[in-house]
């Protein structure tokens, strides 16, 4: 039995040990998050805390992030069809409107400390929102690494245009992932609107 069709049968049977440890990890990021944000209501409820407007450069970083989700999942799609190139395209894409979705935040970051909004403790809102926004785009980067991983993975065999049962596996994970922090982000932006 080749190694696709191992994993081809492991998968069928169940989750997969490699999915398994993704869900892992991203219930170990969520448990951090529910900390950080449990951690700011707590803050909050006992004063001395400033309201101030969140940059309207956020409300395009969320949309790219969506954007950004779309493709991956019709790259998930390609992978499916055995279409390595489009595929290929679909992970690039991806990437590139993560890599938009960062400089979007950074220009956010910007726009805080243009209008005074710190990371300081005489700030806990302002320090929070550096924290929170900080800690996701950390978690973003190593999805950004994921998806050149796997952008590499498809592009080698775009010749022979065969994505096997391996490299869907791959794509699937990454996807999910993806999925996740754009889920995550959205939930992120709301929470601090709502509770400023």
């Amino acid at each position: 039995m080749t190694t696709d069709n191992m994993t081809a049968t492991t998968t069928s049977q169940g989750v997969h040990p490699k999915k398994f440890v993704l869900w892992l990890l991203i219930v170990s990021i969520v448990m951090l998050f529910a900390a950080f944000i449990s951690a700011y209501i707590v803050r909050q409820a006992e004063g001395e805390w400033l309201v101030f407007d969140l940059p309207n450069i956020l409300y395009a970083s969320t949309a790219v992030i969506a954007l950004s989700s779309l493709s991956m999942q019709w790259s998930v799609a390609q992978a499916k069809k055995n279409d390595a190139k489009k595929t290929a395209l679909g992970v690039g894409v991806t990437f590139l409107l993560g890599a938009l979705f960062l400089a979007l935040q950074w220009m956010g970051w910007t726009d805080l400390v243009n209008i005074e909004v710190h990371f300081s403790f005489a700030n806990p809102a302002g320090s929070f929102v550096y924290v929170l926004t900080g800690v996701h785009a950390f978690h973003l980067i190593t999805g950004l690494i994921y998806l050149l991983i796997v952008f590499f993975q498809v592009r080698s065999v775009v010749k022979s245009n065969n994505v096997n049962a391996k490299r869907i596996l791959n794509i699937e994970m990454c996807a999910t992932y993806w999925h996740f922090l754009g889920g995550l982000w959205v939930l992120l932006y709301v929470f601090l609107l709502l509770k400023r």
